[in-house]
This record gives structure tokens, sequence and C-alpha cells, in this order.
């Protein structure tokens, strides 16, 4: 069995171990940080990353300006929606004050009333059918 793992046999398959003592593996093609050609990599990722940030602020300034937009919006909208709460709130004011005259003058007059509405809805739709015809 010590035969079969002889160290002879097997392969060192590490490049570094085949490597002199104290010298270097070759390059990969990437630039070290700490090099000349190295500083140039790293103010070009620099300013790939500024670039980066730049156009993120942007995006960032459009959806604040955007959000903003959507907020003063929504403020109009509820102030609208208060003052036809107001407006509706009146109208339903008058129409109940108008329909409460109505009765009492209905509950007065007996069903006289009555026909007077049915003879003028009567007449009006004489006035539209005649209309739409003659168009």
């Amino acid at each position: 069995m010590s035969q079969r793992y002889n160290s002879s046999v097997l392969h060192n398959r590490s490049s570094t171990s085949t490597l002199p003592f104290g010298s270097t593996p070759p390059a990969s093609g990437r630039s070290s940080p700490f090099s000349p050609a190295g500083q140039r990599f790293a103010d070009d990722l620099e300013g790939q990353n500024d670039e980066a940030i730049e156009g993120l602020n942007a995006k960032v300034r459009m959806l604040k300006d955007l959000t903003i937009g959507i907020r003063d919006e929504v403020k109009d909208s509820a102030i609208q929606l208060s003052q036809m709460n107001d407006a509706f709130a009146e109208t339903s004011g008058i129409l109940s004050g108008t329909f409460r005259r109505m009765n009492n003058m209905a509950s007065r007059q007996g069903c006289r009333w009555l026909w007077y509405i049915v003879f003028l809805i009567v007449v009006f739709w004489f006035f539209v059918v005649v209309w739409w015809f003659r168009r």
C-alpha cells in the first residue's frame, strides 16, 4: 500500500513549488495598485466610481423631485376634496330645506300639485321629442 502512494509517482500540481526560492510567480495581466501602472488603474476605477456616483445622485435627485411633486399633488387634492365636501354638505342642506317646504306645500294643497308636476313633465318630454326629430 505504501508503494501506491510513492512520492516519485505523484505529480506536484502547485506552480509555486517549482519556482526557485525567492522568485515571484509570473504576472497575471492585472495591474498591481502599488506599481505606477496600478496607480493609473486605480485612478480609472476611481473615475468610474465618481461617474457612477454622479449618475446615482442624479437619479436620487429625480426621485426626490418626483416624490415632492406627488406630496404637493396629494396636499392640493386633499384641500380640493375638503372644499367639495363642504360644498356638498351645503347643497344637501339647501335641498333638504327645499324638499321639506315642498312637502309642507303638498300637504296643505292636497293632491293637486302632483297633477301639475305630471303635466309639466309631459310637456317637457313633448318638446324634447319634437326637438329630437327636427334635428
